[in-house]
């Protein structure tokens, strides 16, 4: 199990790190297509478009590490008083809720993903770029966080309490 869970967080941390890097293409972007659109009233079909293709992608592939690192935005009233046994509930049941929707999600995200490739979509904008590609980042990005989500979920699970030994 901890080979598993060392894999699946290490992807997530990889993924992670190309999703920090991404914001990099998306920075230089967004500043040509201010300069070009002020600096020389010439805005361009193509940036504001590409910045959010890219955008997407950073948010979705960060996610599931972000989940490892206890990033996202939680309301810990509960968990913060709690100790011991009952945190481990709480833990448990956050992560379980967390692996069910990334679960449903993957599996409702893939035939959107899959028949946006058959035809070959496009943003139908007038740049027109392929987005089909995009939507396979939706369910590979689910299945991450599940599988992330099913790390967690047994990290506090094979925890012992505090003051018990570990079997």
């Amino acid at each position: 199990m901890k080979t598993l869970s060392f894999l699946v967080t290490g992807l997530n941390r990889i993924l992670f790190v190309i999703a920090a890097a991404i914001i990099f293409a998306v920075v230089p972007m967004l500043l040509y297509e201010v300069v070009a659109r002020y600096a020389f009233d010439a805005p361009t079909v193509w940036a504001m478009e590409a910045s959010t293709l890219v955008f997407g992608p950073h948010f979705m592939l960060a996610g599931p590490y972000l989940l490892h690192l206890r990033g996202h935005v939680s309301v810990d009233i509960l968990s913060d008083r709690a100790s011991g046994v009952p945190r481990r509930v709480l833990e448990i049941f956050t992560f379980s809720v967390i692996a069910i929707f990334a679960a449903v999600f993957a599996k409702v995200s893939w035939p959107l993903a899959v028949n946006a490739y058959a035809l070959g979509e496009t943003s139908f904008s007038a740049w027109n770029p392929p987005i089909w590609w995009v939507k396979f980042i939706v369910p590979f990005a689910f299945v991450m966080l599940f599988a992330q989500a099913l790390v967690e979920l047994f990290a506090p699970a094979s925890r012992a309490p505090a003051g018990e030994a570990r079997p």
